[in-house]
């Protein structure tokens, strides 16, 4: 069966998006059919990856799945990157997720139900939006597997604090069985000042013996991969130190 892996924090600028892209490369560098998922209405995935145009799509698009997922063949949508393939956010998916608001329970499986039978893929790696709305509900729920990009500071100790709260409610309204495969503190840079390094420390306890904790180190080559449109596991791309923890980090959530 394929593996489902939502990238998740509903706090901005802990480089989701960057992860998604290097976790997924990653995996695609093992060997293994990777799709990645944009469910960002902000589509910084499927920009990044270069495919502005599909952002802007007509119908049949993602946000049209998402609305009506009985009448749509996500593979019919998938485009193909040089890592790995693509399902790409839609900007409609604004819409979607104002229409999903205060909808009800059912709404929050609409991505359960989009993909729902499709196994051409080893792993999907999902990247999420920065909320704690219906989206990212759909996201946590149809992966199950998550892992939680977050920064080194005092903020992003709080909003994981709000995640981990919110995964509880998940589970418990829906019977979902919720995991978090690791925690990964990103843009980390060195010498670490005490906020960082009281950061780092306090994820660590946290998750002492449960999950690992990677930490990212801020690197340009890893900004320009990205910003190039690949992963640091890319043909042309730069060698850089983080390509041994994404390895690591594939290694251990590989199926």
């Amino acid at each position: 069966m394929t593996k489902r892996i939502g990238i998740t924090n509903q706090k901005g600028g802990v480089s989701k998006t960057t992860n998604t892209i290097n976790v997924a490369g990653g995996l695609a560098d093992r060997g293994l059919d990777v799709l990645a998922i944009d469910m960002d209405p902000q589509g910084y995935l499927t920009h990044r990856l270069g495919f502005k145009e599909a952002y802007k799509a007509d119908s049949p698009n993602f946000a049209d799945a998402l609305n009506s997922p009985s009448d749509y063949d996500i593979r019919n949508l998938v485009v193909t990157h040089d890592e790995y393939d693509l399902l790409p956010a839609n900007i409609d998916m604004f819409h979607l997720e104002q229409e999903l608001i205060g909808s009800g329970m059912r709404p929050r499986l609409r991505l359960s139900d989009v993909l729902e039978s499709v196994d051409d893929w080893d792993v999907m790696v999902i990247d999420s939006p920065p909320s704690l709305g219906p989206l990212n509900d759909n996201v946590v729920l149809a992966a199950e597997n998550l892992l939680v990009p977050v920064e080194a500071d005092e903020s992003s100790q709080l909003a994981l604090t709000h995640l981990l709260r919110q995964l509880d409610t998940l589970e418990d309204n829906y019977g979902a069985a919720i995991d978090i495969l690791g925690v990964i503190v990103s843009n980390v840079s060195y010498p670490l000042d005490n906020e960082q390094q009281s950061s780092i420390d306090w994820y660590e306890d946290r998750f002492e013996g449960r999950v690992p904790v990677w930490i990212i180190r801020s690197r340009a080559a890893l900004k320009r991969a990205v910003k190039s449109g690949g992963s640091v596991f890319a043909d042309d791309a730069e060698d850089v130190d983080m390509a041994a923890v994404y390895a690591e980090i594939g290694e251990e959530v590989a199926p």
